[in-house]
């Protein structure tokens, strides 16, 4: 196999390859690192490669499997692990300068279950600071750019990852989300970006353990993948009280036949400030039509939820970041962290109890009108943000100049709503604007669905296929 074959090959195809003896997880690693080196410079999104670690452990695997040792579902296949997300004995900045020192002292379960599965590990992508903003930049690594056009944005906060995969820097990679933040991303660059509901992949990123709006969540060139890799990882840790007692079991099949499918322009959330480009919105209304085409029954419709992003400001964001507040003094952090997040975090001396309650009590509604909407669909399909790729050095696209510091961070994503009723999502590429950037597809199921959403968007796949498209580095 070329080294072109091997970066832009999926899971399944690589492990093909190895199990059939045409390529060893030496050459994977010769062929990544080789890419890595070409064209990270210009995106920015590996900000932390050890090629010798890489090799090294490449060799290892290789003599596993020459040994005749079981080898794992993953054996050989190279990843990526998000900033935020902890790999013993390597630097654990979360983005942030005063954090250059800090190396973390355990992996994190899902990297655990990486290693165990006997993937490749490559490297850490880049986030925003703590992983709180839409786009992903910081003052320590720098900007990470889009692969399809190095000066628009990636999104964030995942941004690195999903810049990651787009470049063929390996199949796969880890992220998070507490917002949108792999499904933003994975929208902007032409990537799958799967958030499973809370508790499928356990874990404890935060000290707050009740934290049900943050997740693990993966990309990858195809659902395929994602999912492959989802089997790896999914299933419950003692460590998470969150977590499911129940193991990843992937649906089979790509008939829709007899699913109620409903799709929304906006999801309704145009009274929190959105802005919407209709390019973005006719190339996902157009997609939609393969979910008819697959046997599926699609109406036009949304929940009757209200003050969705009021139940987001006030229920979620305001107080996960209440709790870094007292780390340090962010009164004195202009210049060394982003307006932006210093903004928000002193934001919360604004919001009291009073306030923090009342954003609980608007998430429960949303739930309420979520659950009740489901019933009869299977499935809620929207865009997954409303505009395209944006300029890199923007924190959010030019129609909310001037606005709200809550609208500039939801008033252009669509994905916020289901980090609050904890439910699964994906985001699959669907097409690209005239001007050649990508635009994802939103695919959101009922609660415990990840098995829809995932068989939903592997059967969008076959209609609508997208993996061959890779950007023009």
């Amino acid at each position: 196999m070329n080294d072109t074959e091997i970066v832009r090959a999926g899971v399944a195809e690589l492990t093909g390859w190895i199990h059939e003896g045409r390529v060893n997880v030496a050459e994977i690693a010769e062929a990544v690192i080789a890419r890595i080196e070409a064209v990270n410079p210009a995106v920015n999104a590996i900000v932390r490669l050890d090629a010798d670690r890489v090799r090294r452990d490449a060799r290892t695997l290789d003599a596993l499997r020459a040994s005749g040792a079981t080898i794992g579902p993953l054996h050989g296949i190279p990843y990526t692990v998000k900033e935020l997300t902890p790999v013993a004995g390597v630097p654990h900045t979360l983005g942030v300068e005063m954090l250059r020192g800090n190396v973390a002292r355990d992996d994190a379960i899902v990297v655990r279950r990486l290693k165990a599965a006997g993937g490749l590990y490559l490297g850490q992508t880049n986030t925003a600071e703590f992983g709180y903003g839409p786009v992903t930049r910081n003052r320590l690594y720098g900007t990470t750019r889009n692969p399809w056009n190095p000066e628009l944005t990636v999104g964030g906060s995942s941004g690195g990852a999903a810049a990651a995969v787009s470049s063929g820097f390996g199949p796969v990679a880890e992220g998070t989300d507490a917002g949108g933040s792999i499904r933003v991303p994975a929208s902007l660059t032409g990537v799958v970006g799967f958030k499973p509901g809370t508790g499928v992949i356990p874990q404890t990123l935060l000290p707050q353990r009740f934290s049900t709006h943050l997740t693990h969540g993966l990309m990858g060139r195809s659902v395929d993948d994602v999912s492959r890799v989802l089997a790896a990882v999914a299933g419950p840790d003692p460590r998470d009280p969150l977590g499911l007692p129940v193991a990843w079991t992937p649906a089979e099949g790509h008939d829709l036949t007899g699913w109620r499918i409903a799709w929304s322009p906006d999801l309704g959330l145009n009274s929190d400030g959105l802005v919407a480009d209709p390019e973005v919105t006719a190339l996902c209304r157009s997609a939609v039509d393969a979910f008819a085409e697959l046997g599926a029954e699609v109406v036009e419709d949304r929940p009757g939820w209200e003050q969705v992003g009021e139940a987001t400001w006030a229920g979620v964001i305001v107080p996960s970041l209440a709790a870094v507040r007292g780390l340090i003094d962010w009164t004195t952090m202009r210049g060394r962290l982003d307006d932006e997040l210093i903004d928000l975090v002193l934001g919360t001396d604004v919001l009291g109890l009073a306030d923090v309650a009342r954003g609980e009590v608007l998430r429960g509604r949303v739930w309420d009108a979520f659950a009740e909407f489901m019933g009869p669909h299977r499935l809620l399909v929207s865009p997954t943000t409303t505009v395209a790729a944006f300029g890199s050095d923007a924190f959010a696209p030019p129609g909310l100049d001037g606005r709200p510091l809550r609208d500039r961070l939801l008033g252009w994503a669509l994905t916020h709503p289901f980090n609050l009723t904890t439910t699964p999502v994906v985001s699959v590429p669907c097409g690209v604007t005239g001007d050649g950037r990508p635009v994802g597809l939103q695919i959101a199921g009922r609660l415990h669905a990840d098995a829809d959403v995932l068989a939903a968007a592997a059967a969008f796949e076959t209609v609508r296929p997208w993996r061959d498209r890779t950007p023009p580095l």
